[in-house]
């Protein structure tokens, strides 16, 4: 049987980010939280945490319990609630690409959950390639996410202009593309790296990042350049004209999923940001 404390102190470091916040968010010391996550890591026989100097990541074994444990967790919960004749509050689970939590789609999620105080909305931000692997997991009810154009059914969709980007004062190299991109796996890193070998042209990874506040600050810095959707432009930015050294980027898709068995809360969140979608496309237009 698995401990219940256990799968709560694991699914808390995961969801904070590390042993410290996860502490305070479960009213335990950091190093409690930690020698749990190690009783867990004892009980299954599997390293579930990968511990370094930038924080925290998922084995494969982690990865993988990690949807288990939220079940078991969120049945728990519902369990107590019936006994004590309270119903539980409705989850609804969204995924949102990391570079496209702008702060106008975060007010149309937060009324969202401030007008339906039945429905906790737990939101989960990362690269496509994450939020499309948890969606087919059952781990969220509603994702937004980029992917190849027309590769599969979705609520609706948006094309994607993707353009070169650098930092607004910086001069790129043109002997060797330096490339400031988000970690293998990613739809916009593989449509940089493509269009450049396809144009025989050097290039190299000058720095990696897995957020959005990561690549902007490289940008700025002057370490390279990336290729980003033409929404992400902003004053710290500039967009490079396509040309010899900067060959043209096809275009991406930005596509809303909801879960087959989504309950109504999550459909009618899902019509929300498809509508807002919908007007920022046009406005974009």
């Amino acid at each position: 049987m698995l401990d219940m404390d256990l799968l709560k102190a694991f699914v808390s470091v995961v969801d904070a980010g590390g042993f410290t916040r996860a502490g305070e968010r479960v009213h335990r010391t950091q190093s409690t939280v930690s020698q749990q996550v190690r009783r867990l890591e004892d009980q299954l026989g599997h390293q579930l945490l990968i511990r370094d100097a930038r924080g925290i990541s998922l084995t494969a074994e982690g990865e993988r319990l990690l949807g288990y444990a939220r079940r078991i967790l969120a049945l728990g919960a519902e369990a107590r609630a019936a006994l004590s004749g309270v119903a539980p509050a409705r989850v609804v689970r969204l995924g949102i690409p990391d570079d496209f939590a702008l702060a106008a789609l975060t007010s149309v999620v937060a009324e969202f959950a401030r007008t339906r105080p039945g429905v906790r909305l737990a939101v989960e931000c990362g690269l496509s390639c994450d939020l499309d692997a948890g969606f087919a997991r059952g781990e969220l009810d509603v994702v937004l996410l980029k992917r190849e154009p027309g590769s599969g059914p979705a609520v609706a969709a948006w094309p994607e202009r993707l353009v070169w980007v650098c930092g607004a004062g910086f001069t790129p190299d043109e002997d060797v593309a330096s490339l400031a991109a988000f970690r293998q796996g990613c739809l916009y890193r593989n449509r940089a790296v493509h269009a450049l070998e396809k144009a025989g042209r050097p290039w190299r990874i000058a720095y990696e990042c897995p957020s959005l506040i990561g690549i902007e600050a490289a940008l700025a810095g002057g370490l390279g350049v990336t290729v980003l959707s033409d929404l992400a432009l902003n004053s710290r930015l500039r967009e490079l004209p396509s040309s010899d050294l900067w060959p043209p980027i096809p275009p991406t898709e930005l596509a809303l999923r909801a879960a087959s068995n989504a309950c109504s809360a999550a459909r009618e969140l899902a019509d929300l940001i498809a509508a807002f979608c919908g007007r920022e496309a046009r406005a974009a237009a």
